[in-house]
């Protein structure tokens, strides 16, 4: 178990998209360090389990309905936010995620390849995955950023993907946001440098979550032809577990352990990023 940092105690981080699998884990961890956590999420119950799970086990959270999309209610969330816990130390752009209609059928184009092809790409799927993942991160942190200047070492974590560095087959608009994620973390880093505020990124290599269990995994939960070109083309072997993002997002929030490092987006990829495949 990861030991306590005690800097932490007592700070408060704003978490989007605060309920899927790898950002609810790092919500209960954090918790488990003193951190008050408000969980944002699109349906409050949703992120409610989470923050019921973490007071019962003797942290303070609470789940806020939010919008990413919608300034009007980041700004509500805020307000509900600093009335209960007074302030904004940490706040983790984690909302996201993909949508069958932005994903292609076929990895590569051809006119022998039966169903959706780039062409029949609809724009406001595309849009609409690429806003949820990257513009979402934008408004939020128009609008937490504000008040987290107000307080002593603020800092933003982005998540990224292994995708950002080198686009995967099918999903284009993800890829495409996710790239920009880690423009926008250097953008910002730079920006707000001399506030005190540090911006930096994670970038999960491949994990099992709900969203792409399907892709990954076949009905007998055997792993998939894409699952196999995955674990080829990562040295160790296995995908990752939430678990395995805890001790970089802890180094990059706790400013004792990483106060000079801003900027930077961390792989936690199992070595796929640095694997030529030969």
């Amino acid at each position: 178990m990861i030991p306590i940092h005690e800097n932490l105690k007592d700070r408060v981080a704003v978490i989007t998209g605060g309920s899927g699998v790898l950002c609810s884990r790092m919500a209960k961890e954090l918790a488990r360090h003193g951190v008050k956590v408000a969980i944002l999420n699109r349906t409050a119950e949703k992120g409610q389990q989470i923050a019921d799970e973490i007071r019962e086990n003797g942290g303070e959270a609470l789940s806020i309905a939010t919008d990413v999309l919608s300034r009007e209610s980041l700004e509500t969330a805020k307000e509900t936010l600093i009335a209960a816990f007074g302030q904004i130390n940490i706040l983790i752009n984690g909302a996201g995620g993909n949508h069958p209609s932005a994903i292609t059928d076929s990895e590569v184009h051809s006119e022998d390849n039966p169903g959706k092809s780039f062409f029949d790409l609809e724009e406001q799927g595309f849009a609409h995955v690429f806003n949820s993942n990257f513009t979402g991160s934008f408004l939020a942190s128009q609008v937490f950023v504000p008040a987290m200047l107000q307080t002593d070492a603020p800092t933003v974590v982005n998540i990224s993907s292994m995708s950002a560095y080198a686009p995967m087959t099918k999903v284009p608009a993800y890829s495409a946001a996710k790239a920009a994620i880690n423009n926008f973390t250097m953008w910002m880093a730079v920006h707000f440098a001399e506030t005190g505020l540090r911006v930096n990124a994670i970038a999960p290599g491949f994990f099992l979550t709900a969203q792409n269990r399907s892709l990954l995994l076949d009905e007998e939960g055997n792993y998939t032809a894409r699952s196999q070109k995955i674990l080829t083309g990562t040295p160790m072997k296995r995908f990752g577990q939430p678990e395995d993002l805890l001790g970089t997002l802890l180094w990059l929030v706790d400013d004792t352990y990483s106060g000079f490092v801003t900027g930077v987006t961390v792989p936690v990829d199992g070595g796929f990023m640095a694997y030529s495949g030969v």
